[in-house]
């Protein structure tokens, strides 16, 4: 709760809150962590010298902060230096996208996530640089939270120790123009003022209402003024989000103003008593006179209030990733508009008590004189000077790759907050690929990659260090930056691999090498010849013993014909004969390193001519003779070559005549005598007896397979 009196404390401090419409003067005196406010004072600009947060007129506003300074001096002695806040409208939010390929590194490291985020804070800047046309190191970077993790494309809790294909990180980052702190101690310097402390608005309501303690809860606090609403968000122990959202208690004064023709200074008396009375009068710009139920000028303005609580909600909501906090507080005067907190609540999804205006009675360690009156519109001015001397925020100077760099000590500052501010792009921190090439070899594509770069290597005071490392003020960086991996390159060799080395066989035993025929482009190429991006490759080698002999000086015969039962045929398997290891192999056989071929050209037999000529084998029987084995022709032949008997075993010459006839009789006992060396008794005296199967048989009676057959002396 907040107490009146006049306690005397010592310490005393001058802020100052530089609002778009007016310039609220404070001075606080401060003993033990308790805080006494001792006089608060309201100018009105004269002109409209602040726009969106930003000092437009730095003479106009310095004129009204030297009126202050005089007229607080009166009271409380001389004035030298002040606290001040940047308005949380001038700060700018953006997000950032970073995609990176993955797909050749073993697992995703936690320096792989930092780069990573940094290079999506990087584009997030772009992004504000590119719509506002200004320089590099026009802003601060105060923060940034992670909206997602990606693994090929899908969202992913965390990227630790993963593998896939890309990687992408979205962040929503929050940037400070420098321009704005250098116009307000430009501003300050004409009214003869020095900065004592820096802070930011919405940093100077979360230090006196949001104690470090319950920053692990996620809280948006709103502070909403006349022309914007500032938003904080707490989260993990720290603030994690800031924005703006260009809309405040204005727009509903000025629904007032046109529903009921009001002049602009009466509609924002009238909003302001719309929670305390009953009833309102009003006096049009015509002079009438009306008196209107306080319930029926609120609903006039429904749409109006409906539109501030949607617009609050919807950057609540970006800001913390989709998700509505746990709690909402709302300061400043535009927190009393009516019904605005359940209107919130219920655009958030959150119950009415987790959505609350915040007052000076939640300020427990700040009391007020006598004639100064609570009221939410002084948390921020408060919170200004308790902020500025408890959480003052410094200029920080630290040296990068010998250039010193000064940073806006918003946080606690890491070292990759110095490569930010130093210019430093996420590209450095890690060597380009090379370029690949894509190589077509016998009209197949492949792809060579170039060479991975090599990742940077940063040293914080002579120490190997990691971008989240923290630093103070005069630190050393030295960033030694990525090397770009090479382009691809290859030759012939190299791509086609084991396949390039050449053969050795032997032909009838004279070595052979065989080597493979390339070309590239059309061109015949050799194993040392560079190839090139898109360049053709035909690469062939012989494999087949036919292809080795068609090429060769081995003698081939001519096409092998002869002439059957009238009608010439060419027998064209009838080439030369082939051996591996004394094995006969096909002409399409596979030449294997080391081979040792033989070949000939001798003539085929009559036999090798049936074979090609397809005539089906020849079905034997098997019996015994005087107790040795015997194979008998089931189906016999009469062969004819040129006219004349002959055996399987003869020689064909090319355009010899075979004539073959076969007969199914069936086989006697006296056809053995074509299959073994027996010569039966030539003297009649001699008397024998033809026995099957240990009976008597004539030689002309058949026999049948397994028969046993004898001659008995």
């Amino acid at each position: 709760m907040t107490l009146k009196g006049c306690i005397i404390l010592t310490n005393q401090l001058f802020a100052l809150d530089i609002g778009t419409r007016s310039v609220v003067g404070i001075i606080l005196k401060e003993q033990d962590g308790n805080f006494h406010v001792e006089d608060l004072m309201t100018i009105e600009h004269k002109e409209r010298s602040m726009i969106d947060g930003q000092i437009h007129n730095v003479l106009s506003v310095a004129k009204v902060i030297s009126e202050m300074k005089t007229r607080l001096e009166e009271k409380h002695g001389e004035l030298k230096q002040v606290s001040v806040a940047a308005a949380g409208r001038a700060l700018k939010t953006a997000e950032g996208t970073m995609t990176i390929d993955i797909s050749d590194k073993s697992l995703f490291s936690t320096e792989d996530i930092n780069h990573l985020e940094l290079a999506a804070v990087q584009q997030a800047q772009q992004k504000l640089l590119s719509a506002s046309n200004t320089a590099d190191d026009y802003y601060y970077c105060v923060g940034y939270s992670v909206l997602h993790y990606k693994l090929d494309g899908d969202e992913i809790g965390n990227l630790i120790d993963q593998t896939g294909r890309t990687a992408t990180v979205d962040v929503i980052a929050t940037f400070l123009p420098r321009v704005v702190v250098e116009s307000l101690l430009s501003a300050l310097k004409r009214a003869n003022l020095e900065m004592e402390a820096l802070t930011l608005e919405p940093i100077a309501a979360i230090n006196v209402l949001i104690p470090p303690s319950m920053r692990r809860l996620n809280v948006a606090l709103v502070d909403i003024g006349a022309g914007t609403s500032d938003i904080a968000i707490t989260a993990q122990n720290t603030v994690v989000a800031y924005g703006m959202v260009p809309i405040a208690g204005d727009e509903v004064t000025e629904a007032l103003s046109n529903h009921y023709l009001l002049d602009f200074p009466i509609a924002e008396t009238v909003k302001r008593s719309l929670n305390t009375k009953e009833e309102i009068v009003l006096t049009d710009i015509l002079g009438f006179e009306n008196r209107i139920p306080s319930a029926e000028v609120i609903a006039s303005i429904q749409p109006s209030i409906d539109k501030l609580a949607s617009n609050i909600a919807e950057e609540i909501l970006r800001l913390n990733n989709g998700e509505s906090p746990q709690a909402v507080m709302v300061v400043g005067g535009g927190s009393l508009t009516p019904q605005l907190p359940n209107i919130l609540s219920e655009k958030l999804n959150l119950p009415q008590n987790r959505v609350a205006i915040r007052g000076l009675d939640a300020l427990t360690e700040v009391t007020l004189s006598e004639s100064i009156s609570s009221s939410p519109a002084l948390v921020t001015p408060i919170g200004i000077a308790i902020a500025a001397k408890r959480a003052p925020i410094h200029y920080m100077s630290v040296t990068v790759n010998d250039k010193t760099i000064r940073l806006f000590e918003l946080k606690e500052m890491t070292v990759g907050d110095a490569l930010l501010a130093a210019n430093v792009k996420a590209r450095q921190l890690y060597g380009k690929p090379g370029l690949g090439m894509t190589i077509s070899i016998n009209g197949r594509q492949i792809t060579i990659p170039g060479e991975h770069g090599k990742p940077s290597i940063i040293y914080l005071n002579g120490k190997q260090a990691s971008i989240k490392d923290l630093i103070k003020t005069g630190d050393i960086i030295h960033l030694t930056a990525g090397v770009d991996g090479k382009d691809a390159s290859a030759t012939v060799q190299e791509i086609i691999g084991d396949d390039m080395d050449p053969i050795h066989i032997h032909l009838n035993g004279e070595e052979m090498m065989i080597k493979p025929e390339i070309l590239l482009n059309g061109i015949a190429a050799n194993r040392e010849t560079i190839v090139k991006d898109r360049d053709e490759i035909l690469f062939k080698r012989k494999t087949e013993i036919s292809e080795l002999i068609g090429n060769s000086n081995v003698p081939m015969n001519h096409p092998f014909h002869v002439v059957h039962n009238g009608k010439k045929i060419n027998l064209p398997t009838l080439g030369p004969f082939f051996a591996v290891r004394e094995k006969i192999v096909p002409p399409t056989y596979k030449i294997q390193d080391g081979d040792e071929i033989t070949f000939t050209t001798s003539l085929p037999s009559v036999k090798d001519v049936l074979n090609a000529l397809h005539f089906p084998a020849v079905s034997k029987i098997e019996v015994t003779f005087n107790g040795e084995p015997v194979s008998l022709e089931m189906n016999r032949r009469t062969i004819l070559l040129n006219g004349k008997p002959a055996s399987e075993k003869d020689e064909v010459n090319v355009g010899d005549r075979i004539d073959v006839s076969e007969t199914n009789d069936p086989l006697c006992f006296s056809d053995i005598f074509a299959y073994i060396d027996y010569t039966l008794p030539k003297t009649a005296a001699t008397t024998y007896q033809l026995l099957r199967n240990g009976s008597p048989i004539g030689f002309n009676d058949p026999i049948y397979p397994g028969d046993e057959l004898q001659i008995k002396l």
